[in-house]
């Protein structure tokens, strides 16, 4: 029995691990490896027909959330939703949940939404502190006019622009080899190519190609780079120009972008001084799609859009793993105060105190036990973070006053029964009245 035991315990481990790997999104070698390890572990438990087994599994392309993980997806959504409504967002809500779309009518300068654009994008990764980020911007009409003078034949410009949107994972050499061996490019065309895709830098990048002898006589790449010249403008007015990089490299495969495209990529530090920061994945895109919305229009006309989305479960991920290696505590709740007793026999008068709280919008709460000891009712305040404990006692009852109490600082102090409600909500930051 002691060896069954614990050959289900490692049946356990090892089903944790690679639900584990599957949740962090592993690589599918990796998985199969850690799977064919739990199955070879099963075979050698054998079946046990005096146990009746239920194996409970979520649906598939689901995620259960512990309430530690959900405590920071609503962290991190409430920094989302917050910077959006601060720049004037309407929330909607539909199947394909957008988190912002900026409707546009009448005269107006096309730059400035973008511009807004970043600007969000900016402010939401400098609020959720995970990391050194860049912000990549090109405009699609500068991609496809480069095509054009490089000599890519009109059927081959989507193919192409798949490719170079591969340079963020792969070195120009692989990139060319897609191209010219797979996608049958000529290898001088490529080599045109490589030379824009591999240039990177700001406003003075884009004063620079508009000198270009060829690419400045392209009527599209000169569009978009007037256009590109003007976004810098903004970005500077807003301040954040530094954070952006003009990357010719930058593709968005989507075919229905139609100028002005960006994502935004987290940065590892350097292996050694002197070295480029490297990207460590998108976590948030976006750009101008002008032709998208007409094409649902009966008179098809042209509606100017520009909007972005955020990578979420990336940066969920990512929070989650700075967490742990700073192992730092989540609150799972949002109690302000727990309603304590000093003594047996008080859980009637607990219940009436946490009543008049709630009815009084306190987020509190109270222990189930009857008469639960003191020291575990002040020690789980500690454990969940709750910041204030309200405590009755039988002295207290009599003189007519609640002992509130302080969890970080233990310090305790009397306050009148009638008084409990706006000093809790003064010690929280809480508004005293709902008006």
């Amino acid at each position: 029995m002691a060896e069954r035991a614990a050959l289900e315990e490692l049946v356990k481990l090892q089903g944790e691990r690679v639900r584990g790997l599957k949740q962090q999104k592993a690589s599918a070698e990796l998985i199969e490896e850690e799977v064919a390890k739990l199955l070879k572990l099963k075979a050698q438990l054998g079946p046990d027909e005096s146990k009746q087994k239920f194996v409970l599994k979520t649906p598939k392309g689901t995620r259960d959330y512990s309430p530690r993980q959900m405590a920071v997806r609503e962290k991190v959504f409430d920094v989302i939703i917050r910077c959006f409504k601060r720049h004037g967002a309407e929330v909607i809500d539909t199947p394909v949940f957008e988190l912002k779309d900026f409707d546009i009518a009448g005269n107006f300068d096309p730059m400035i939404p973008d511009a807004e654009c970043l600007k969000i994008m900016c402010e939401i990764l400098s609020s959720l502190q995970i990391g050194d980020f860049l912000v990549k911007v090109n405009d699609r009409r500068i991609l496809d006019g480069m095509f054009a003078i490089c000599g890519v034949p009109d059927s081959k410009f989507r193919t192409i622009c798949s490719s170079v949107d591969k340079l963020d994972k792969m070195s120009w050499e692989e990139v060319k080899n897609e191209m010219v061996g797979e996608k049958g490019l000529a290898p001088e065309v490529a080599d045109r190519i490589g030379d824009y895709v591999q240039q990177h830098g700001g406003v003075s990048l884009v004063e620079q190609l508009l000198q270009d002898p060829k690419l400045s006589q392209n009527k599209q790449a000169l569009e978009g780079l007037r256009d590109l010249k003007l976004l810098f403008e903004y970005l500077a007015l807003f301040g954040i120009d530094d954070k952006i990089s003009f990357d010719l490299s930058l593709a968005r495969g989507l075919d229905y972008y139609t100028g002005v495209i960006y994502e935004a990529v987290l940065l590892q530090t350097p292996a050694q001084a002197g070295e480029e920061p490297l990207g460590v994945g998108s976590v948030a895109a976006g750009g101008r799609y002008d032709g998208l919305v007409g094409m649902f229009d009966p008179k098809g006309r042209k509606v100017p859009c520009v909007g972005l989305s955020i990578g979420v479960e990336r940066i969920f991920s990512i929070v989650e793993q700075r967490l742990e290696v700073l192992e730092e505590k989540v609150r799972t709740t949002e109690t302000q105060v727990l309603v304590a007793s000093a003594q047996k026999k008080l859980l009637e008068e607990r219940l009436k105190l946490v009543s008049e709280l709630w009815d009084a919008g306190i987020k509190a709460e109270l222990l189930y036990k009857k008469n639960p000891k003191l020291l575990n009712q002040l020690q789980y305040c500690e454990e969940a973070g709750i910041p204030l404990v309200a405590i009755i006692g039988e002295q207290e009852l009599k003189d007519g006053v609640i002992k509130l109490r302080s969890v970080t600082s233990r310090e305790e102090v009397d306050v009148r029964r009638g008084d409990l409600v706006e000093e809790i909500k003064r010690r929280t930051g809480q508004p005293l009245c709902i008006c």
